[in-house]
């Protein structure tokens, strides 16, 4: 039987691994937005979209690049949690 304690823990690794993995495209993002704004505050270019393009690389290239890994790292999970699938049915 499931208890709160196995709920609690099946949401708390998902948002963990959540959280593990849009870090690394969410940080890219910023830091992009970052350097866009110090460019534009720089040259007084005050174009609100100058932004949306090179996020938008960044966050395609850091998904390229880590792919393999959140694909690795969700599939765990995935398996951990039906693994264990018969015990919260009872």
């Amino acid at each position: 039987m499931i208890t709160l304690a196995d709920i609690n823990q099946i949401v708390s690794e998902a948002l963990m691994l959540i959280i593990r993995m849009s870090l690394p495209v969410l940080l890219t993002s910023m830091i992009i937005g970052l350097i866009v704004s110090i460019f534009q505050t720089v040259t007084s270019i005050q174009e609100q979209t100058l932004t949306f393009v090179p996020k938008v690389i960044g966050v395609f290239v850091m998904i390229m690049l880590l792919g393999n890994w959140m694909m690795t790292e969700l599939s765990g999970y995935i398996t951990k949690l039906w693994s264990d699938f018969s015990r919260y049915v009872r």
